[in-house]
């Protein structure tokens, strides 16, 4: 996900109170400072004094993750892998930056990530054409290219070891092609970036965390997606652990309402397929009343303008995505 709407970047100031959070088993999340506060999160796993990084936010965000690393008693020296569930730049866009000062770490990416990595200059120019040079330049800083011998393929079959224990690397489509979930043995959790939904503590309530699916473009699809959530509902993790926004420990209940959510996107999406010139706004609509029937279903104590104002991003970006799925059946027809 990636937003074009965010305030001038704080992530690159280490003046102001990191908010790291300590988990069990040696997991840690940061608030990244990307767009708002509890919007993006960094997440730290510790074992025998080495550090796998997981998602690095934007190039603002490196700063406070390297702090991070100190207030947690180690150094850049110990970072042995920054590990990308995909590389929008919300979740990758420090990568590069953070390389630099993490001399050991090895860079863990889909194979189909690898050469944006290498070479980000197609990625960027894509990021200021969309948002332009300024804004791209405002909320995310640049990137910096990356060592090919730096990088490691995350293929389905790949499995690290940091201090004691394993990580292991799923295919993870359905929000993007180019996305692996990050599965920890030493704290049985995955870590799932986008594809296993959005859940804003804001939303929590008596009944727990809500969780709702991004389709945030350009490359949502259902049925991978469908089939990537029930994976990880079937692996019974103790926790997963989202970038937006961090622990999530309800992890079936969340799981459902995935895919029931998914099969709704789709749905609404094809009900106004015919549409030439407002598709996204009459979708966007759709998703409204959907997403805030079920957060008042769910108990949030939010007003409607506090919805209202907490999701205009996610509605605008997943409506966008939902376009780009119809123009692709109807380019694949």
């Amino acid at each position: 996900m990636i937003s074009s709407q965010s305030s001038p970047p704080i992530g690159n100031s280490v003046t102001q109170t990191l908010r790291l959070r300590s988990y069990e088993d040696g997991v840690w999340s940061l608030d990244s400072g990307y767009f708002r506060d509890s919007f993006d999160a960094v997440h730290l796993i510790e074992d025998g004094g080495e550090l796998a990084i997981v998602d690095t936010g934007t190039q603002y965000s490196v700063p406070r993750i390297l702090q991070s690393i100190k207030e947690i008693g180690l150094s850049p020296k110990d970072v042995r892998y920054i590990l990308l569930t995909h590389i929008h730049l919300d979740h990758a866009g420090g990568a590069g930056l953070l390389a630099e000062h993490c001399p050991q770490a090895k860079v863990v990416v889909h194979p189909r990530g690898v050469r944006h990595l290498v070479d980000p200059s197609k990625l960027w120019q894509a990021v200021c054409k969309v948002y332009t040079q300024k804004v791209a330049e405002r909320d995310y800083g640049g990137m910096v290219p990356i060592n090919p011998a730096s990088i490691v393929e995350a293929t389905e079959d790949l499995s690290l070891k940091l201090g004691a224990r394993k990580i292991h690397f799923w295919d993870a489509p359905g929000h993007a092609l180019h996305h692996v979930f990050i599965v920890d043995e030493g704290s049985n959790a995955i870590f799932t970036g986008d594809t296993f939904g959005i859940s804003y503590r804001e939303l929590d309530s008596a009944q727990g965390a809500f969780t709702f699916v991004t389709s945030s473009p350009s490359q949502f699809d259902p049925t991978t997606h469908r089939a990537s959530v029930r994976r990880v509902m079937q692996a019974n993790p103790k926790a997963v652990y989202l970038t937006h926004y961090s622990e999530l420990q309800q992890v079936q209940a969340a799981g459902e309402a995935l895919l029931e959510q998914i099969e709704a996107y789709a749905e609404l999406a094809n009900r106004h397929s015919h549409r030439e010139n407002d598709r996204a706004t009459a979708i966007m609509a759709d998703l409204q009343e959907l997403l805030f029937e079920q957060i008042h279903a769910h108990g949030s104590p939010l007003s409607q303008d506090e919805l209202e104002t907490l999701l205009a991003l996610d509605l605008r970006l997943n409506a966008d995505g939902l376009v780009c799925w119809l123009d692709r059946i109807k380019t694949s027809q």
